[in-house]
């Protein structure tokens, strides 16, 4: 977060804000995106990730694609080199090899902590034992949204899939409109959850069309596309941000691993719910 706030208090764009928040969690092997990617239930590593400029609706995405050091820089990449909005598995990494997006070795995203994850994931599955959906870090999806001094919206999205996945499942991450959402005339959107639900709904363009169609508020649109999720069995949360400035981060899980801050203010974080102020409603 502190990235992307001193490109922001420097002037700098929302897009660059959010890439560069996003690069740093992908950096940490804390969080289920890039370095600290979850495996699948065959023992390998695949990441998706998304990027949006609201101002022109550019963005790129890249999805099941393992090598690229920071999967978001690769769909930056897709966004600025090319004509297509998402490439995947063996094409995306050719592109970025040829566009010069760096790579890690393999040792770089392994991590014991995610492997043990995926040995208990498929330990569960062996005894038949029901998951314990909604607890905090299950999904662990990373993003980010932010509105720079011009107005201009961008968002961010970048994930390891889901612990135990099938190789080539894809979730709503990449998936524009599902996953990642910005448009400088409604709002900016990230998301984490349960992928399918996530698409099946269009969760991200949804908050954005309640705001445009239904002039709801941010804070209403957001909670009522993720209660509406939760009805349908689908737990995970979104980041979000208006063209006003105001903020919206409802989650219908446990918790969810969030933070924000404002124009000269204090960076905030949270898990559960914790009550604080995020600007008008």
């Amino acid at each position: 977060m502190a990235a992307g706030r001193e490109i922001l208090a420097a002037g700098g764009s929302a897009l660059d804000a959010v890439t560069e928040a996003v690069v740093a969690l992908e950096d940490d092997p804390l969080f289920n995106a890039g370095r600290g990617s979850v495996f699948t239930d065959v023992g390998t590593q695949e990441m998706d990730a998304s990027v949006m400029d609201g101002g022109d609706h550019r963005a790129g995405a890249v999805a099941g694609v393992f090598g690229p050091r920071n999967p978001i820089l690769a769909a930056r990449a897709v966004m600025e080199r090319s004509n297509q909005v998402l490439l995947i598995g063996e094409g995306a990494l050719a592109f970025c090899r040829k566009h010069g997006v760096v790579f890690a070795e393999a040792g770089y995203f392994y991590n014991d902590r995610r492997w043990r994850e995926l040995q208990d994931e498929l330990e569960r599955r062996r005894i038949r034992r029901a998951q314990n959906a909604g607890e905090v870090g299950e999904h662990g999806t990373v993003g980010a949204v932010a509105r720079d001094r011009h107005g201009n919206l961008a968002a961010a999205t970048s994930t390891g899939g889901m612990t135990g996945k099938a190789p080539g499942r894809v979730g709503d991450s990449p998936i524009i409109g599902a996953g990642t959402y910005a448009d400088n005339a409604t709002c900016a959107v990230s998301a984490t959850g349960h992928g399918e639900f996530f698409i099946r709904y269009g969760a991200a363009f949804e908050i954005a069309a309640r705001l445009r169609y239904a002039g709801q508020s941010l804070q209403r649109s957001a909670r009522g596309v993720i209660d509406d999720l939760a009805a349908i069995g689908g737990s995970g949360g979104v980041v979000a941000i208006d063209c006003t400035g105001a903020l919206a981060l409802p989650f219908n899980t446990a918790g969810m691993y969030r933070g924000f801050v404002q124009d000269g203010g204090a960076i905030h974080t949270a898990i559960y719910d914790e009550p604080y102020q995020i600007g008008s409603q």
